[in-house]
């Protein structure tokens, strides 16, 4: 069974694509169906690990052998890489259903179909790996894949660009995890979890020289991973790839945003929290690291007027939350968020994609409004993302978003502190960007000039149905699953698949605490609807009022245009100083093109002596044999 759930989506992207003559419907069907499957085997292989404790690690093939260094290619079923299981199996075969409606129209609907069950596979392979190596493996095909969804369009100059930028930049993020791999290997001789992991224990107060520097082995190995994770999470610095990934087809981001690829670099931290919790250090970075990423995004979202690109910069705001989580040690808070996060995310990003369908592929919520009555399933359904995004009292969100501020509160600690508060405010930001998006696009006056609002239409039941299961996840998922993963007998649920050197304590929380962030949660809403619905002057006024700080929000704090300045300009012209005089000007030149140019002049001069009279011939024979004569003679 272990193996099918690998597997299946694997087989749906091979044989999906090869029956694509017999028709894109026995494409979608073969696709989608072996991943539902996958999806259904998932939630057996939780259930009966979080009931009946079946868990264990099951040996695909002997892949390296070399010496002492042996590496197997495995499936590792513990409590971790079970919960991931049905969060990328569950959202991506719903992904996949809506897709079959989405793309309906679309002529390359069975290469997408299987771009889509091959990234699912390469994301399974990631979450079930018990090496390093493995999980490398799964990382880079993850990357890979995205590359190609991003793209999918190919034809579209702006989708090409997105497509590279999410590549190289996290290609960044991957040779940071290499270099972790590698000082991994060189000083443990092992990439396997549990050697390197048991080893790691004894080496807590190694030193190494790195780059110069004396620094402890621990936190530099720790460091180096985490950069990975930034790359792949979109953390602060290496999160401009994700808003231009938005290019790609709705499903895409769905896809892509809730619950694989920028999971991953939360996925990873927690993984390796028998490393993390040995790097006091390292631990803060990363919890720092997560709390400018969390406001940064959210002040972003505040000003953004593509759908697609506000929901993007709220994914970006959540790893955050999850960062700074595990960053406080909370590591299975961390976990709960992504759970929850997987649900209302992808609700949000598909109910966008309905709205875009009912747009006809308009984007931009200023040219939206006054449709909730036009279609008002796709509106109830947004309302629920809405609310479990927000955090609004006993929600998905709620319990998970509570649950990251309440564990920085018991961390006790100034930096716990400073997450607490940063997320409290985050709260607050990601309430009105959240209510501005959802109003503006559905409440107020009809403003799309080019399309009447007659044409505008709700999605079929093909599209509807993936957003309803997901609604219910966001409505439902916190509430059932928070006792199990953040309870007080938490333990009995994760086992030794996160390590807690010091096991945060559950102290009294404060009256104060219990209630702001929800107070602040539910007036953001009467809030959002005057400043954006009833009264939009005072906005306009304060526009005009703060125009430099509301440009540098819309602009993403210039960060596009610093690695513009920094990075792309300088390499191009580099690239192209290289390529007129070092490729064309000189090894051309006096290369190929240099040797063609000789013999070419030779062989011209050479024709002449080919006359047709033999007397030329022979003059020239003979000429040839006195110069030979005389050299002998010389000589």
């Amino acid at each position: 069974m272990h193996y099918l759930i690998i597997f299946f989506p694997l087989l749906g992207s091979i044989f999906g694509y090869s029956i694509k003559s017999l028709g894109d419907k026995y494409s979608e069907i073969v696709t989608t169906s072996l991943v539902v499957m996958s999806a259904i085997l998932s939630c057996i292989v939780f259930y009966n690990g979080a009931i009946h404790d079946l868990y264990g690690n099951y040996k695909i093939f002997d892949w390296i052998s070399s010496g002492n260094f042996k590496v197997n290619w495995s499936i590792n079923i513990d409590p971790l890489s079970s919960i991931m299981l049905v969060v990328v199996t569950s959202v991506s075969s719903l992904v996949h259903i809506y897709s079959i409606g989405y793309m309906n129209t679309d002529p390359n609907k069975p290469r997408f179909m299987s771009y889509l069950s091959l990234f699912t596979f390469s994301m399974l392979m990631l979450v079930v790996s018990d090496n390093f190596l493995q999980l490398f493996f799964g990382w880079e095909g993850v990357g890979l894949c995205s590359y190609l969804l991003i793209g999918f369009w190919y034809k579209k100059d702006s989708a090409n660009n997105a497509a590279i930028k999410a590549f190289l930049v996290n290609r960044v993020g991957d040779f940071g995890l290499a270099i972790g791999i590698f000082l991994i290997f060189y000083y443990f001789g092992t990439v396997n979890y549990s050697e390197v992991f048991i080893k790691a224990a004894g080496s807590v107060d190694k030193e190494i020289n790195f780059l110069g520097f004396n620094t402890n082995l621990i936190t530099i190995i720790c460091l180096t991973l985490f950069i990975g994770a930034m790359g792949k999470s979109a953390q602060f610095l290496l999160h401009t790839w994700l808003p231009d990934a938005m290019e790609g087809p709705t499903p895409v981001s769905a896809l892509i945003h809730a619950a694989t690829m920028v999971t991953a670099g939360v996925f990873l931290v927690v993984r390796c929290s028998p490393l993390f919790e040995y790097s006091q250090a390292a631990l803060n970075f990363v919890a720092i690291t997560g709390m400018i990423t969390a406001v940064f995004a959210a002040s972003v979202a505040l000003v953004q007027n593509d759908i697609k690109k506000i929901i993007a910069y709220s994914t970006c705001s959540q790893l955050g939350y999850m960062f700074f989580a595990a960053g406080v040690g909370a590591y299975h808070v961390a976990i709960f968020h992504l759970f929850t996060h997987a649900f209302f995310k992808a609700l949000l990003f598909l109910g966008s994609g309905s709205v875009i369908h009912a747009f006809k592929d308009e984007q931009d919520i200023r040219l939206m409004g006054g449709i909730w009555k036009k279609i008002p399933y796709t509106w109830a359904l947004m309302l629920i993302g809405t609310l479990a995004l927000t955090g609004f009292p006993f929600l998905s969100g709620f319990y998970s978003k509570d649950a990251i501020i309440e564990f920085a509160f018991f961390k006790g600690t100034p930096l716990g502190n400073y997450a607490m508060t940063v997320g409290i405010f985050t709260a607050f930001l990601t309430a009105i960007y959240s209510w501005r998006l959802f109003f503006i696009t559905f409440h107020g006056n009809y403003r799309n000039k080019e399309i009447p609002i007659e044409e505008t239409h709700e999605s079929p039941v093909i599209m509807l149905l993936p957003l309803i299961i997901l609604a219910s996840g966001a409505l439902f998922a916190g509430y059932l699953f928070k006792d199990m993963l953040i309870g007080h007998h938490h333990l009995d649920f994760w086992k030794n698949s996160i390590f807690f050197a010091k096991e945060i304590e559950h102290l009294q929380l404060p009256f104060w605490l219990l209630v702001i962030t929800p107070v602040l949660v539910v007036i953001a809403i009467p809030i959002s609807y005057h400043l954006y619905i009833k009264d939009t002057s005072i906005l306009n006024g304060l526009k005009k009022f703060n125009e430099p700080l509301y440009n540098f929000l819309l602009n993403k704090w210039y960060f596009d245009e610093l690695y513009e300045f920094i990075f792309v300009r300088p390499l191009k012209y580099l690239g192209f100083v290289f390529w007129k005089k070092g490729d064309q000007n000189t090894i051309d030149r006096f290369g190929p093109d240099g040797f063609s140019k000789a013999i070419k002049f030779f062989s011209n001069k050479a024709v002449k002596f080919q006359s047709g009279f033999i007397y030329d011939y022979a003059f020239i024979m003979l000429l040839g044999l006195s110069l030979l004569l005389t050299y002998l003679i010389i000589n």
